[in-house]
């Protein structure tokens, strides 16, 4: 029998976050499997996937929809489902628009959500107004897209959530039970040289070289709370904050920041080997689907302070590689550091925790679902 043809699709390619590393863990597994996305913003997103075939749909010719394609959402819909790829197995890492590309054979959606915006609108768009241009589009376009997401989801052979709140949501939007598979820590960012951030030059010692500070890594939008983790550390002047990532509430964060807090991005996998390894510990407020950054940290040794809440329930194990704290509050997260500063942490014992979430194990149990799905 021939080995069945792989393909992965994902809603599009234009940033670095976890989802983008997880489809960098699917392309390992599966090698010679083309990628189709929406978009392609190779300047934007990892490197690595310059090495892979990739398969856009037309609104790549659009220059502001590869730099933000959430300026195409009137579109990304009639997009999606005209994405029609040729293939045995289609992995489709989605949360939103992957889940409804059609395909000649099965199709395997790795959910790390349903829709945000279309499900969790407020907590998505956190502070923005009544009046503002994104709830405005929602308030017109939700109603349709709602039952078009419900259809796209039910043309899966099956589903697997990425975490445990996620297999709980997909059960109460779409009617699925989704067994749980566990997304990996990458490699990439455990194991390698480390490189200094030359832009924290005489804030992390003279050379940018000593470390010590409080860790956040996260897209910078409203739900994820990067601006109360900022407001905790005014408080905090005898500590540092190190902020890592972008996003539409970048320039809001710097004017909150203080002289104690730094905000980086575009950082090159050892910078950020950097910024994990030289750590106190890492910050996590915000709610998320699942809890990656913890594992990237614990692969250094380095505890986490989480939001108690999400996906971090996984993955954070109280008192082995992590503590927690009540509510996404300054309050809280300052009474976090403060228990931190407190605790005694076993660097071999973080990093065994981990380890449970290694890229190899989630390889093997991926390559036993695809054949499980594979045409008989």
């Amino acid at each position: 029998m021939r080995e069945p043809r792989i393909a992965i699709a994902h809603d599009y390619l234009t940033q670095r976050g976890g989802a983008e590393r997880v489809v960098l863990s699917l392309a390992r597994a599966f090698p010679e499997a083309e990628i189709h996305t929406l978009v392609h913003a190779p300047e934007q997103t990892y490197p690595e996937f310059g090495d892979r075939t990739i398969r856009t749909s037309p609104l790549q010719r659009i220059g502001p929809f590869r730099r933000d394609p959430r300026l195409a959402l009137p579109l990304l819909a009639a997009a999606a489902s005209r994405m029609r790829i040729e293939a045995d197995v289609v992995l489709a890492s989605s949360s939103g628009w992957a889940h409804a590309v059609p395909t000649t054979g099965r199709k395997i959606v790795y959910c790390h959500s349903p829709a945000r915006w279309l499900y969790l609108p407020d907590d998505y768009l956190g502070e923005a107004g009544p009046l503002s241009p994104q709830r405005l589009a929602l308030a017109v376009l939700g109603p349709s897209l709602r039952r078009w997401d419900r259809r796209a989801a039910a043309t899966a052979q099956q589903y697997l959530a990425n975490s445990t709140v996620v297999r709980e949501r997909i059960e109460q939007v779409y009617g699925i039970d989704a067994p749980t598979l566990f997304p990996p820590f990458s490699p990439d960012l455990a194991h390698g040289p480390q490189a200094p951030i030359p832009a924290l030059a005489g804030w992390a010692g003279s050379d940018g070289t000593d470390g010590g500070h409080h860790l956040v890594v996260s897209r910078l939008q409203p739900y994820k709370h990067v601006d109360r983790v900022i407001e905790a550390f005014r408080d905090l002047p005898e500590e540092r904050l190190l902020v890592v990532g972008r996003g539409p509430e970048r320039e809001r964060l710097r004017t909150l920041a203080g002289p104690n807090v730094r905000l980086v991005e575009g950082l090159d996998d050892a910078q950020m080997r950097w910024a994990y390894g030289h750590a106190r510990a890492l910050v996590a407020a915000s709610h998320e689907d699942f809890g990656l950054t913890p594992l990237e940290a614990g692969a250094h040794g380095v505890p986490t302070l989480a939001l108690r809440a999400g996906g971090y329930l996984d993955t954070v194990s109280e008192g082995v590689n992590g503590l927690f704290f009540a509510a996404p509050t300054a309050a809280a997260i300052r009474d976090g550091v403060a228990q931190n500063r407190r605790a005694t942490w076993d660097a071999a014992a973080i990093r065994g925790h981990v380890q449970a979430f290694s890229e190899e194990r989630f390889i093997a149990q991926l390559h036993q679902v695809v054949e499980d799905a594979r045409p008989r």
